[in-house]
């Protein structure tokens, strides 16, 4: 029998590229935080107030990206936030003052990476998928666990070697590259190659309920919206903007050399491929609630232990646990907002959710480095983002709809 693919993992293949590379630009400060304190005498709290800029501005390119896919279609999104991307990358190999690196960093990249994140991947899942849409999302969010265990080592080993000016430059050329297999293969929808979603219509979708919306002034009067989104601001505060951006100095600070970090976070960005992985091909078929509470109960329990971790046993040991649930989060998030509020505007409501989640990350990234030069270390943040990966546990539970199904009636109650 002769084998035919479907489209839709062609579209697949290069969001996946897409995102890949858009997660390796965003470990970036952690790997250049120390070369730019060295070179320019700048402290760990003004670098850091560029890093936390630029996730605001990451987080707003969410609900901006959600809106514009709504309404132009992914492939514009894409091509659009590459070429910002690219733009906001080049000069900052001329950074001389720190306000050029609050705005190119900060404010283009932030947007630019925005743009091509989360939400992008989201999109794809639900519009190409009606079977299999969970591990689409395993697969799409694994993209930046993959990202992270491919880019950041090699990336801090380009750094010890050439400077960080190397870093910026490759990953500017990697980013642009990018932009060639997005024109020619990226499509936005089945029906413009002639197809249906993988799985075909599903008897809710030809009711025409799959593609039902939910305006976002309704969505945000619903207790599931806030539950989703400070859930999901904890979320970011607990990785992004914390692990991402502190993790490496942190070790550093406690002894480790770079090449050891190096090696515990490829391991870290393994076990994020198996975690996400898994989370999508579970998130298809158990309680998405129940998932989100064991996934950020274990990060709240492993973040509790890192401050005790000064040997490189236990620090691999962080990264095994850690590294689960990076971006495990991110399959049962959206598949409980597809199905509270409906896939026709997911791009939106779940861009405004993704937004809370690198507000998260801003603040994170921020408090980081000022109780970092305040305090002398990283504890006291770290048990802070211990006690809130906790709390995003028990707001887990409190949602009122598991997310197994993939469409539910209009009529299905709020549950307010």
């Amino acid at each position: 029998m002769k084998f035919k693919l479907h489209y839709a993992w062609i579209i697949v293949a290069v969001t996946f590229l897409v995102l890949f590379f858009s997660s390796g630009v965003r470990t970036i400060p952690s790997v250049i935080l120390k070369p730019l304190e060295a070179e320019f005498g700048w402290d760990k709290t003004s670098i850091s107030f560029a890093v936390a800029i630029s996730l605001f501005a990451f987080g707003l390119g969410g609900p901006i990206a959600g809106t514009l896919v709504d309404r132009f279609g992914p492939r514009r999104v894409m091509l659009a936030g590459l070429g910002f991307t690219a733009l906001g990358l080049l000069p900052l190999t001329q950074l001389t003052e720190l306000w050029q690196l609050h705005l190119l960093w900060g404010i283009i990249v932030g947007v630019g990476t925005g743009a091509i994140a989360n939400v992008l991947g989201a999109t794809i899942a639900n519009r190409w998928f009606n079977q299999h849409r969970g591990v689409v999302l395993g697969i799409l969010g694994a993209s930046g666990a993959v990202g992270q265990f491919v880019i950041l080592p090699g990336l801090i080993q380009l750094s010890s070697g050439s400077g960080w000016r190397a870093v910026i430059t490759t990953m500017a050329a990697a980013v642009a590259l990018t932009l060639i297999p997005v024109f020619l293969l990226m499509r936005n929808r089945p029906e413009d190659v002639q197809l249906e979603a993988v799985g075909g219509k599903s008897a809710a979708a030809a009711a025409g309920i799959a593609e039902r919306g939910t305006p976002l002034r309704e969505a945000i009067r619903t207790r599931d919206f806030w539950l989703l989104a400070f859930s999901f601001f904890i979320c970011g505060y607990t990785t992004n903007g914390l692990i991402g951006t502190h993790l490496l100095p942190h070790t550093v600070e406690h002894g480790f050399v770079e090449v050891e970090t190096a090696a515990a976070l490829g391991l870290m960005g393994l076990m994020n491929v198996f975690g996400t992985l898994a989370s999508g091909w579970l998130s298809d078929r158990y309680d998405n609630r129940k998932l989100l509470m064991m996934y950020y109960g274990l990060r709240g329990l492993s973040l509790a232990a890192l401050p005790f971790v000064i040997e490189m046993r236990g620090l691999f040991i962080f990264a095994i646990i850690y590294g689960l649930d990076w971006i495990a989060t991110v399959p049962p998030t959206v598949n409980l907002t597809a199905q509270r509020f409906g896939r026709a505007t997911l791009g939106t409501i779940y861009g405004w959710i993704w937004c809370s989640h690198m507000i998260g990350a801003g603040i994170a990234a921020q408090a980081g480095g000022f109780f970092r030069d305040q305090l002398g270390d990283y504890h006291l943040i770290f048990i802070s983002a211990a006690v809130m990966g906790l709390v995003a546990a028990g707001l887990s539970t409190r949602m009122s709809i598991d997310g197994r199904k993939s469409v539910v009636p209009a009529s299905t109650p709020a549950g307010d």
